[in-house]
Parts: structure tokens; sequence; C-alpha cells
């Protein structure tokens, strides 16, 4: 049934990309008119080709924050905000995430399906490999203040993996291209956990080649030599599912930053901290320490989660309630749904008592009922329960956005592997220039 199911789809995108093909569209400009292409993508999704309009009628289109510009086609990851639909490679988000784990996920958006078990087994030992860093990197992060946030530092030291490995990678070498991706997620996990250690002033842990991935993590970020450490299964899976989550968002901020960057043919160590530092903004990636940080100002006045309830409904109050609504999302995130139960299992485990969380589970009652939040689907997101999970495993607050970043490594990669084996153009985007037109220039005594 469902291979029929299957193929009625594949008949159906063929007839309609068959009735798309043979359209045009017509933009009429300065007397003449000019036709281009209709591109359709495998979910019907429908873009406007205008790759040759400047050259046809020397005119370019104005999109700030490129909401409607598609810079390229890609075949990892689709996202339906009106659906509230996320698939890496035509495979549900519910499903991997119930199913799989990070590292299939990961070698899944990378390679382009999912690993047999000898497949995953070769990923996990080259990963494996690559996890020891080179001692002189503690050199470069000594030279950080304590203070330094772990989104600088970690932007910091991945760009300085480049120079422990100046050779460039060749991309149609698929060895070398595989032996590339294993360094890049094996270094970065134990890079990512130093920021950490490094405020906290703790000795730097080592990758132990016995554990999984994200039990690594766990390892990496909170043992001590002073006594043995074992992480709770249930905060492994829920971890693993949050980097799932994470791995891939389409052409987010960071994303197309790695593309932009990877399209100079920049190493994959540049183009992936140039993706850390676009992270970094709490536009993006760092959402989820904005809500932490709203939480603590509620806490310290009064913590009354009401109140703030009224803040946010009020038109003429600046008060914004972080975590709530998303702007692809105009339903549900299909993320939330999943993440909201592990949470509701982290809490439930650890047996947190935390004023902070607290008001984070009466917001988020109140906004799941509340009738102006539901009819404008202001629902919770991802950000709102990965920071709960994040604050109840006592992870401090200006680490959120590494662990977001850790999960999204995949992500990044699988996107700057596509660009580069597309052979895609290097990213120049076009201006409307409205400064001042010719001026004659004037020396200084007569300015």
């Amino acid at each position: 049934m469902r291979n029929k199911l299957i193929l009625l789809k594949f008949l159906f995108y063929k007839l309609i990309s068959k009735l798309y093909m043979s359209k045009t569209a017509t933009l009429e400009f300065d007397g003449k008119k000019y036709e281009f292409p209709i591109v359709v993508g495998s979910e019907n999704e429908v873009g406007i080709d205008i790759s040759k309009l400047r050259d046809l009628s020397g005119a370019i289109t104005l999109d700030p924050g490129y909401k409607n510009s598609g810079a390229c086609t890609s075949a990892i990851t689709f996202l339906d905000g009106e659906e509230g639909i996320l698939r890496y490679r035509g495979y549900s988000i519910e499903e991997l995430a119930d199913k799989a784990r990070f590292l299939e996920v990961s070698y899944l958006l990378i390679f382009g399906e999912l690993p047999t078990s000898e497949e995953l087994n070769d990923f996990e030992e080259h990963i494996r490999k690559y996890t020891l860093v080179n001692e002189e990197m503690k050199n470069i992060i000594d030279g950080f203040p304590k203070t330094a946030h772990p989104m600088g530092v970690l932007a910091a030291l991945t760009s300085a993996l480049t120079a422990f490995n100046p050779k460039s990678v060749n991309p149609d070498n698929p060895k070398e291209l595989y032996e590339a991706v294993c360094k890049t997620m094996g270094k970065f996990l134990v890079i990512a956990t130093w920021t950490y250690r490094k405020s906290m002033g703790y000795p730097l842990n080592y990758y132990d080649n016995t554990k999984g991935y994200v039990e690594n993590f766990m390892d990496l970020m909170f043992k001590l030599p002073t006594g043995p450490y074992s992480a709770n299964p249930i905060i492994i899976d829920a971890l693993d599912k949050l980097f799932i989550l994470h791995a891939d968002h389409e052409q987010n901020c960071s994303t197309s930053t790695v593309r932009m960057v990877g399209s100079s043919h920049a190493g994959l160590f540049a183009s992936i901290s140039a993706g850390v530092s676009a992270l970094w903004g709490p536009l993006h990636g760092g959402a989820n320490q904005a809500v932490l940080e709203m939480l603590e100002e509620i806490h310290a006045n009064g913590g009354d989660a009401d109140k703030y309830m009224a803040k946010a409904k009020d038109k003429n109050d600046p008060f914004r309630l972080m975590g709530f609504g998303h702007r692809v999302y105009k339903n549900f995130d299909p993320r939330a749904k999943i993440i909201k139960r592990a949470a509701d299992e982290v809490l439930k485990t650890l047996g947190v008592e935390d004023p902070i969380l607290e008001i984070a589970k009466k917001l988020e009652a109140a906004a799941l009922v509340d009738e102006y939040f539901v009819s404008r689907k202001l629902y919770p997101n991802v950000d709102f329960y990965s920071g709960i999970i994040y604050r109840a495993l006592g992870i401090p607050t200006d680490m959120f956005t590494v662990l977001f970043a850790i999960g999204r490594l995949p992500g990044w990669i699988a996107q700057w592997k596509e660009m580069r084996v597309n052979k895609e153009p290097i990213g120049r985007p076009r201006q409307i220039y409205t400064g001042h037109s010719l001026r004659d220039f004037k020396t200084v005594d007569k300015r």
C-alpha cells in the first residue's frame, strides 16, 4: 500500500512539473516584456527563475532579508511553515526523532540516505579516529578570559582548526570528503565542550572512544578528575532528540552563511566558523538563551506569570514573550511537540525544584489555552523547551547556543557539501545604491 502511495505521489509530481514547466512568468518593464521559466520542487513549491533578469533587462529584484528569494535548489530539508511540516531527505522529523539516533540522522543529512549497520559503524569509527585535538589548541583557548562568551570562543577555535588542517578539501574526491566530514564531526564536539570547561576553570576533557557521541558530550562537559561520572540514559535520549531537531532547518541565517562563505571555496572549518558566528545572534540560535533571560527577569520582578502574559498581550507594552510563535511556522512548531515530551520526562526524572522552571510551566500552560495566543498560533516553540531542558541539566545560559551549534553541525556540513558538489557559483548579491551621486573632491581647507 505504501509503495502505491509513493508511486502515485511521484506520478502526480511529474504531472504537476510538466504542467508548470510548460509555463513561464512574464515581467513587463519599461515597455518590454520578459519571460522567465518556472521551477517546481518535489513538494510542488513553485519558483520563478530570474537568474537572467539583469542580463536581459538591466534590472534586479529587491528583497530585504531574502524572504521571497531562493538562493539555491536543495535536496536536504523540506519545511512547510503553514502546515507545520519538517522533513530531512523525505523523512518526517517525528519519525526520525522517535526511531533514529543523532549520528544516523547526521549521516542521512550529509550523504543522502540512512546508513546501513555497516555504514553507521564505519561512520562512528571514523569520527572517533579524529576526536583528538592538537595540544597547541590549548594555547589558543588559554588566551581567552574566563568571561569570554562561549560562542565567540567556539567560532575562534573552529576557525583555528584550519591552521592544523591546512589542506583544502576536494569535494570531488569521495574519500577525501568523507574524511573531512568525520574530522569536523569529531573535533567540533570536543572544542564546543572546551568552551564550557574554560569558563568553569575545569581541566579539558578528551573524547572516550568506548562511548557514543551524545554520551561523550555529557562526559566532556561534566566529568571531573576527582571521581567517576555516569550520565542518565533519559538525559542522553533527550539530548539526542534535541540534536536531531536542531540538525537542519532549510536556508536559515547560519545555513545560508555557511553556503555563502563556502561558495568562495573557503574550507569546511572556515565556513562552519562563519555559521557559528551567524548562529550566535539572539534572533537566531540565541533565542533559547533569550527565553531563560526573560524567565529570570520575570522571577526577579516577583515571578507573576499572569502579569507578564497580560504585558505580552498589551500592544502598547514593549515586552515580548520569548519562545512563543515562530517566524517560519504559522502553526505549531513540529519540533516543539516532540521536545515537550522529552522536557516533561527530564523534569520528572531529575525532580528539579527551580522557581525559574515553575514560571516556564505556568507560561506554557496559560499560552496553550489562552484565546489570544491560541488564535494567533503563538504556541511554545523548540527554543522554549530546549531552554527548559538545558536549565534543568545545570547548563549555563550562555552555553545554550553552543549546544544548538553541536546539533546544527551536520546540517551545515550537508549544505556546504551539496553546494560544493553541485559547483554552485560564488554568492554575490546585488544592491540598489541610494547614496550620493558623483561629487567633486574638496581639499581639507575648503570643507
